[in-house]
């Protein structure tokens, strides 16, 4: 299994270098960053290349990895189309809707089968637990969710390329599209209509550390490419806290709630259906599903997980890894999500951020129709 790579950091590093675990067959034969930082994770032999065509086309790889700053995968994807290789790319896949609708055209082409992606949470040992007990739960009715990180998680994003629209496509595309995307697969639906409302209200000048373990904070997770030192005084703008509405065609409806500066962090979801609902947290690690007389149908506690798997999205890129494994080996013939899911997934969250910033109910109807025209779907 031959693999090449666009962007080799601390998350293309970390997926590839599990991905070696998971098949010792793989190899690694080619990689494109202008400023890599994790190559120690697959090799510093592995070869560099200066151009993605060119490696593509000299490396002869099996499978190539997207893991450039959300602003290039569109290009890259569409080389690795060009080139006939089977791509597996990060999250968000791209991210504006322009972009979206010629990713469409392109899948519409050469087929949806040719990308992979990396939506771990739809691999998590939550989703897996949850979706064995959600039909139970009967036509969901509401939902309500949060994604909260802590301090020096936040700071991290504001130091980070991140920080920068223009490049990561805003935090609720870049981080929590995630979130939006299980949503969707509890609902068996997307969003029609969207409202939000968000800020920065703590990575602020006047709330700079005034001590120096709050400054340790702020600097713990490395920021290489495109960095800035300082979180409260950086030159991004993505906001630090966001509240959203969403309806589903469904007739299901959701409230969501991000914030980039939450000591105790956690990220919940209570779904509530017509016969049952289900809670639970990622972070702090359960899952429970209670039908309406009562009955618990499902108690999980995922608190004592096997920290190797504990560190990496609650034990999710593990599982991601094993699964896309089985899938490479001819195992079986589908994965938990797919990139037309995180193409909905993003088109909802960059609908969330339009209606923010124009203080508007944003209705997606229309989107969907012209999304659907490209019959991704079968």
């Amino acid at each position: 299994m031959r693999v090449v790579t666009a962007g080799i950091g601390h998350r293309a590093g970390n997926v590839l270098s599990i991905l070696k675990e998971a098949m010792p067959e793989v190899e690694f034969v080619g990689y494109y960053d202008p400023q890599p930082s994790r190559l120690d994770m697959i090799g510093e032999e592995t070869p560099r290349f200066d151009d993605i065509a060119e490696m593509l086309g000299q490396a002869k790889p099996d499978l190539f990895f997207v893991g450039s700053p959300n602003s290039y995968h569109l290009e890259h994807i569409k080389l690795g189309l060009e080139a006939g290789v089977r791509i597996f790319t990060e999250k968000p896949v791209v991210t504006t809707r322009e972009d979206t609708f010629e990713l469409a055209r392109l899948l519409a082409e050469h087929g949806t089968d040719k990308v992979m992606v990396g939506l771990v949470l739809r691999y998590s040992q939550h989703m897996v637990d949850l979706r064995a007990v959600l039909d139970q739960l009967g036509p969901i009715a509401s939902l309500e969710a949060n994604e909260h990180i802590a301090p020096y998680h936040g700071s991290f994003f504001m130091r980070d390329w991140r920080r920068k629209t223009a490049l990561s496509g805003g935090f609720m595309l870049e981080k929590c599209c995630h979130d939006i995307d299980i949503y969707n697969m509890v609902t068996h639906s997307r969003p029609t209509q969207v409202a939000s409302f968000g800020g920065s209200r703590s990575f602020l000048p006047e709330f700079a550390p005034k001590t120096n373990a709050e400054t340790e904070i702020s600097q713990r997770k490395a920021s290489v490419w495109e960095s800035t030192s300082d979180p409260y005084r950086s030159d991004g703008d993505i906001i630090d806290f966001q509240t959203a509405i969403l309806q589903y065609e469904s007739g299901a409806s959701m409230s969501f709630h991000t914030n980039l500066n939450v000591p105790d962090e956690h990220r919940r979801f209570c779904v509530i259906g017509a016969l049952g609902m289900a809670e639970g947290d990622f972070v702090r690690g359960y899952l429970k599903a209670t039908l309406r007389d009562g009955t618990v149908i499902a108690d999980h506690d995922y608190s004592n997980m096997d920290q190797k798997f504990a560190s990496a999205h609650y034990g999710a890129d593990h599982m991601m890894v094993a699964d896309i494994a089985a899938f490479l080996r001819g195992d079986t013939d589908s994965l938990p999500v797919g990139v037309v899911d995180a193409l909905e997934a993003g088109l909802a969250a960059i609908a969330l951020d339009e209606a923010r910033t124009t203080n508007s109910v944003v209705d997606l109807r229309e989107t969907w129709e012209e999304f659907d025209s490209y019959g991704l779907r079968a």
